[in-house]
């Protein structure tokens, strides 16, 4: 019997994580023909997540759990959690059941047919962002060398060939929606709605959205740096061409042609922005280089909760009332 294994970063998801179980519990018990683990890696939540966590992995040896020492942010996590698999497959969704366990029966039906990666995208969404979120998806599909699947977040099905071929890529900060990409793997897409949040506040801010986007261009596209080489030469030229023009209208014009200030002010203006912005985006390939350079590890595990289980079998009837207290 084939063993799936379903992957939930967690971050201050009290909230949602009883119902996240529950809902992955009851697909997989109308799939009697798969086994199933359910590994949460928590990303060092202040509030009662891990404590719910543990009251259900106590009495659910499915339930295996990794608590992060501290939190070390919305990509680095996710991809440790997936490659501690153990599964013939595993299905990576987040906790704020956005990604909606029901399609898991379409995933494995794909998964069954062959493709190696199945993956939801979203085709619309609830979420207030979802424009800019596309218009993002088209902008780096435009400067990647690599042909990125749009909207889509992670949200899918890996089979083991792909997990075995990600643990041998010594990436510290990876972009696993661009590596998905990149590998080549034959893959089915799943489109779908996404809800909007039910419970809890979204972790996503101006920053961390910053943040992802930033490392989806500099890890897969030479682009902007090369715009910034042809921008440089460009503006150069252009400077070059209106001083000689100056020059020239001076020297014909000397009594009546007055320069004035505005044109210096604005010219030098203009040149500095522009060179402060390829200076910051400059500084953000160094950053990428640093982080590749320095090899820390991704994550740094505080514990982990289950992880002695030498096989994992279903579920007894017994905790079909599972936490019904909670």
């Amino acid at each position: 019997m084939k063993l799936i294994s379903i992957i939930t970063p967690t971050c201050n998801e009290e909230e949602n994580v009883l119902h996240v179980y529950r809902e992955v519990r009851d697909v997989f018990r109308a799939l009697p023909q798969y086994r199933h683990e359910h590994l949460f890696i928590d990303n060092a939540s202040r509030d009662r997540t891990v404590e719910i966590l543990k009251e259900i992995a106590q009495q659910d040896p499915t339930v295996r759990i990794i608590v992060n020492m501290r939190n070390f942010g919305h990509i680095r996590s996710p991809f440790h959690g997936l490659l501690q698999a153990r599964g013939d497959a595993a299905i990576l969704f987040a906790a704020d059941l956005q990604d909606p366990p029901s399609l898991i029966p379409q995933f494995l039906a794909l998964w069954e047919q062959g493709f190696p990666v199945v993956i939801g995208a979203k085709e619309q969404s609830d979420d207030r962002l979802f424009v800019i979120r596309r218009l993002y998806y088209k902008l780096i599909s435009v400067l990647s060398g690599v042909e990125l699947i749009q909207n889509f977040t992670g949200f899918g099905l890996y089979d083991r060939s792909v997990l075995d071929v990600l643990r041998t890529i010594e990436d510290p900060y990876p972009y696993f929606r661009g590596l998905i990409a990149e590998l080549g793997f034959p893959r089915a897409t799943i489109p779908y709605r996404q809800p909007a949040r039910k419970r809890g506040l979204t972790k996503n801010n101006f920053y961390t959205l910053y943040d992802m986007a930033m490392l989806g261009i500099t890890s897969h596209s030479k682009v902007p740096l090369r715009l910034a080489t042809m921008l440089g030469f460009a503006l150069s030229l252009l400077g070059f061409l209106v001083a000689l023009g100056y020059l020239v209208a001076k020297l014909i014009f000397w009594q009546t042609f007055q320069a004035g200030i505005a044109p210096l002010v604005i010219g030098v203006f203009t040149f500095l922005s522009v060179q402060l912005f390829f200076i910051g985006l400059l500084g953000e390939y160094i950053a990428a280089i640093h982080t590749q350079v320095l090899k820390r590890p991704r994550v740094i595990e505080r514990e982990r909760v289950n992880f002695d289980e030498p096989e994992i079998r279903g579920v007894p009837e017994k905790r079909e009332k599972l936490l019904t207290h909670v």
